[in-house]
C-alpha cells in the first residue's frame, strides 16, 4: 500500500493505493482516524494525480472524481457504496431514500452501518447521507468535517469552521 497526504481546512487527509486503485480516503482527524500502516510506504509522486483532484475538490473547483476506487467491502456495503456515489454534488438524501434506491426500504439501519464502514470518504459520498429529519447524523470525520463539507459543495468555498 503506499500513501501520502492532501491538507484540507479541516487537516490532513491519508489518501492510500494499491494496484488496483484507492483502498482508503480518510481524515486524519475525527472519530476513527485511519493510521498508515507499519508495511504502507509513502509514495507522494504515485499519488500526485490523486491529491491533485483532492486539492480542486477542496478549492471548490471539482465537483466530480476521476480515480480508480478498489474499496473492499461486503457485497450489501459495495450495494450501498455505489448508491451513495448517485448522490450529486451539493444535495442530501436521507438513509431511507439510500435504503429504498436499492430495494430494500426496511434496511435504513443496516445502510446507516454500511455507510459508516465507507473507506472511501468524500470520493463515495457519505457525508451526503443525513437522517429523515433533516439531521446531520453520524460521520467517521466528526459531524464538524461533515457540516463543513456539505457547506462548501453548497458553496463552492472552503472555510475553517469552529468544531
Amino acid at each position: 500500500m503506499r500513501y501520502s497526504f492532501c491538507d484540507s481546512a479541516r487537516g490532513p487527509l491519508l489518501v492510500a493505493i494499491d494496484q488496483d486503485g484507492l483502498r482508503h480516503v480518510e481524515f486524519m482527524q475525527g472519530e476513527r482516524p485511519v493510521m498508515p500502516q507499519a508495511d504502507w510506504q509513502r509514495d507522494d509522486n504515485a499519488l500526485a494525480p490523486y491529491l491533485a483532484q483532492f486539492t480542486a475538490y477542496f478549492a471548490g473547483k471539482l465537483q466530480q472524481f476521476d480515480l480508480p476506487m478498489a474499496a473492499k467491502g461486503t457485497p450489501f456495503q459495495q450495494t450501498v457504496w455505489r448508491a451513495l456515489c448517485d448522490i450529486p454534488y451539493g444535495e442530501t438524501v436521507s438513509y431511507l431514500e439510500i435504503a429504498q434506491a436499492i430495494g430494500n426500504p426496511k434496511a435504513v439501519r443496516a445502510v446507516g452501518a454500511a455507510n459508516g464502514r465507507n473507506p472511501l470518504s468524500i470520493i463515495v459520498p457519505c457525508h451526503r447521507v443525513i437522517g429523515r429529519s433533516g439531521d446531520l447524523t453520524g460521520y467517521a470525520g466528526g459531524i464538524p468535517i461533515k457540516r463543513w463539507l456539505l457547506a462548501l459543495e453548497q458553496t463552492g468555498t472552503a472555510f475553517r469552521l469552529t468544531p
